[in-house]
């Protein structure tokens, strides 16, 4: 995992339009409307995007179309679940010492 990933994610600009991308295909205009800023702006952020893998375009007569690629964020999910089941495994470890710890106080 490149922590170019997450520079790419932390813009909230970025992470609008993925928002606006989850639900389907979207040209560009669909996009400046639920993102909220203009037209440039938003066909910079998805160069970025498509450019780090995370988004594709294909045309459709005169438009555009942007679409989420998955593969990206399968990467991102696995990445995350090793951290995860690490975090899990400290939680279990700690209920089990405090478990013994209760017990130690009834005695």
């Amino acid at each position: 995992m490149h922590t170019a990933v997450f520079e790419i994610l932390a813009d909230p600009t970025r992470r609008r339009i993925v928002e606006v991308l989850r639900s389907g295909e979207h040209a560009v205009n669909d996009i400046v409307e639920e993102v909220g800023i203009d037209q440039s702006g938003v066909s910079r952020h998805l160069h970025i995007l498509q450019k780090a893998g995370f988004v594709q375009v294909h045309p459709d007569g005169p438009k555009r179309l942007y679409s989420l690629r998955p593969e990206p964020f399968r990467e991102l999910e696995a990445w995350l679940g090793s951290y995860k089941r690490n975090m899990q495994e400290s939680f279990s470890r700690l209920d089990a010492h405090l478990e013994r710890m209760k017990k130690k106080e009834v005695k």
